[in-house]
């Protein structure tokens, strides 16, 4: 009897495979394959989700930051102060200011998402009688809003922080 004839039929017919039929080339090449997948999934999402630079210029931010100083002083001698209620659907905001002077027409208020600037809105709230501002409001969910509130001149600001929850809030400005 000759080697050939001694090999089962079923073993000399499988060393005969080409390698692509074999599993264990497969199994080897899947893990690197996946983690390439993986790869060009992450630069997607990195590419899409990117973040914007939160300040392009810092000198000129740097500066800016005198001017904002000098708001907030100038709506502390003022002595203004506001108390703002947003509508239980949270679609109407009024908006009641007191302090010395005479109070303007309208105001700017801006609701500042804490992380996303996208997401940002800024409405006129004009006057309805003296001291009270209303404004129609389209808010994003969001669970915390930082809140400015401003005259259209920019001469002085009011700020403070607003929690979805809460009816009302208070804007008082920033004391040095």
């Amino acid at each position: 009897m000759s080697n050939e004839q001694s090999v089962p039929f079923d073993r000399a017919v499988k060393d005969k495979m080409p390698w692509y039929r074999e599993p264990w080339p497969w199994i080897l090449m899947s893990g690197p394959a996946i983690v390439v997948m993986a790869s060009f999934v992450t630069l997607y999402l990195a590419v899409a989700g990117a973040d914007p630079l939160v300040v392009d210029n810092y000198y000129k931010e740097g500066l800016a930051i005198n001017r904002t100083l000098e708001r907030d002083r100038a709506a502390l001698e003022r002595d203004y102060r506001a108390i703002v209620t947003v509508s239980p659907a949270q679609t109407r905001v009024r908006i009641q200011l007191t302090g010395k002077g005479i109070l303007p027409e309208e105001l700017r208020l801006r609701f500042v998402h804490p992380t996303k600037a996208g997401r940002d809105l800024e409405v006129t709230a004009r006057q309805t009688q003296p001291g009270w501002y209303e404004a129609a409001i389209e808010l994003v969910a969001a669970a915390r809003w930082d809140i400015q509130l401003e005259d259209p001149g920019e001469h002085w600001r009011l700020t403070g922080d607003w929690y979805t929850g809460d009816a009302s809030f208070v804007l008082e400005p920033r004391r040095a």
